[in-house]
């Protein structure tokens, strides 16, 4: 399908601001390939990075093109409750710098689900890893597949990407051959000083929206406030931040925010590798705590950026009537998933477009590369060596750097072909970019939450009631999914339930942490005591 009118904005001086884009990210990725010589330094930067370079780069990891395109289209199609989340997030990011991130850092392991060998035994970790590797490619292909949305909207004119399903595709696979390619050369130095320039080019994109947003639509703050507080569904405001709503099958209310939210944030900061890879690589324990508090101040600001961009393109492109401009809308509600960057490339004059197209590309190359880091140390650190070990053939990790660099390779192939699994799942009409994203998080992280928790703070467990409890969660939020809780409701309560995401968590997570505190600590000391070199 292509547009009626061409896309003028985006011409030549544009393209060459994507290449030089492009360019400098190679360019990072060369400048690192020979500061490394073994696999630890590859995956942990002798633990030497700057706090406040891994405070941005948790954002940028966490946010990314989820932000970049899901915040718009969250504010432009609803309202602002969506900020409630930072409420619990905050709650999660405190309980993980003061009780998960000491005790995770002084492991000194390169996950921290080598953690986890100190404590059941080298097959608690093993099982962790491969349920991490499992989600984070759920996770991480959701988010792939919203940087491919726009970009097929600029390389093919393409308004339903997800009908020509071809376009989709190869625009996944472009996006994959970039991130994993700079990644593979410098390993986590190159992933976090990336990170770090990617970040301040979309946070420079979401400053150039705004000003040229403003200068378009030559209304005063007050004349915004009044026209956004009545504009909501029902009548209801844009403005509106809290939701008091008891329903639980509504995922933006206060009380799914705060219980829901807090838990995916201790799970996301604290056991997703491809989180506290940052806190681990920090100079110190305390700083790496610090970093992570920081980051949940640097998210919100940015998140809000974003959030009010999408309320003023719903005034530029609804509100027709009071501002008396002409604007050619996204083609129908059903896509206003591509509200934003179709303003960007409508919209914008010839190299500003350039800069803010590269801020797409930015975000979608942050989801990337941290995932595929993050998911290649575990796969190397916690099932590759381990598995080496158990069958009788030591690896000396302070030498090994080739390891490192082929399973980088792999899991990005990998990743990318999650990645167009996606194509085929996501329903573009009954799900936002920001609800399907998180909604993958929860499937792997509500097991991990609940083993972690047995063994910080219980002296229950072992590596049989680890792998059951990993089994458990993840099938307990299968259940939980509404389009098995809803038929299965309808039929024996005769009324259909629907529980919304943010309480697959912490029901997960809890029945997790039941099944793995069942097994005896006796059966796994033995295992603890004899392994706890090797985890290291």
């Amino acid at each position: 399908m292509s547009i009626a009118q061409p896309i003028l904005a985006f011409g030549s001086l544009d393209w060459t601001i994507l290449c030089i884009y492009f360019a400098a990210m190679f360019a990072v990725g060369l400048w690192h390939y020979r500061k490394h010589d073994s696999s630890e330094d590859y995956f942990l930067a002798d633990r030497s990075m700057p706090t406040w370079v891994l405070a941005i780069s948790i954002v940028g990891s966490s946010l990314s093109v989820a932000t970049f395109v899901g915040a718009p289209d969250f504010a432009f199609g609803k309202n602002l409750t969506y900020v409630m989340y930072f409420l619990g997030s905050s709650i999660g990011a405190v309980i993980v710098a003061f009780l998960f991130v000491p005790r995770l850092y002084a492991a000194g392991t390169v996950t921290v689900y080598g953690f986890l060998a100190t404590r059941f035994g080298e097959g608690a970790r093993i099982a962790s890893a491969v349920v991490f590797l499992l989600g984070r490619f759920m996770a991480s292909g959701s988010r792939v597949l919203m940087a491919a949305a726009p970009l097929c909207l600029l390389l093919f004119d393409d308004l339903a990407p997800f009908d020509n399903k071809q376009n989709m595709i190869l625009a996944i696979c472009l996006i994959g051959v970039v991130g994993t390619f700079y990644t593979v050369l410098g390993g986590i130095r190159a992933v976090i000083w990336v990170d770090l320039v990617q970040y301040c080019i979309v946070l420079g994109a979401a400053i150039l929206t705004l000003v040229i947003l403003f200068t378009k639509l030559h209304m005063s703050p007050a004349e915004l406030w009044a026209v956004l507080s009545t504009a909501g569904e029902g009548g209801g405001s844009k403005l509106q931040v809290v939701s008091l709503s008891t329903s639980f099958s509504n995922p933006h209310t206060l009380m799914a925010a705060v219980f829901g939210a807090t838990f995916l944030a201790v799970a996301s900061l604290a056991l997703d590798q491809d989180m506290a890879q940052r806190f681990l690589v920090a100079k110190s324990a305390s700083r790496g705590a610090a970093s992570v508090i920081a980051s949940q101040l640097i998210a919100v600001l940015t998140v809000m950026l974003f959030l009010i961009i999408g309320l003023l393109l719903f005034v530029f492109y609804k509100r027709t009537d009071l501002t008396g401009l002409s604007p050619v809308p996204p083609p129908s509600d059903s896509l206003a998933q591509i509200v934003y960057p179709w303003f960007l490339l409508r919209e914008l004059p010839p190299i500003l477009a350039g800069l803010a197209i590269a801020g797409l590309f930015a975000a979608a190359q942050g989801t990337m590369d941290s995932a595929i880091n993050a998911m290649a140390s575990s796969a190397v650190a916690d099932v590759y060596f381990p598995i080496r070990r158990m069958m009788g053939r030591p690896i000396d990790t302070s030498t090994d750097a080739a390891a490192p660099k082929w399973a980088v390779a792999l899991i990005g192939g990998v990743m990318t072909l999650f990645a167009i699994l996606c194509v085929f799942i996501y329903d573009a009409k009954s799900n936002t970019f920001l609800d399907f994203a998180l909604a993958m998080l929860t499937f792997s992280l509500a097991g991990l939450l609940g083993v972690y928790c047995c063994a910080m703070f219980t002296r229950r467990g072992n590596s049989a009631s680890v792998i059951a409890a990993l089994a458990g969660g993840f099938i307990t939020v299968v259940v939980l999914q509404n389009f098995v809780l809803g038929p299965i409701t309808e039929r024996f309560l005769e009324q259909r339930f629907t529980l919304a995401w943010p309480w697959h968590m912490p029901i997960g997570g809890l029945v997790s942490f039941l099944i793995c505190c069942i097994g005896s600590r006796r059966g796994a000391r033995q295992a603890m005591q004899s392994e706890v070199q090797l985890a290291r």
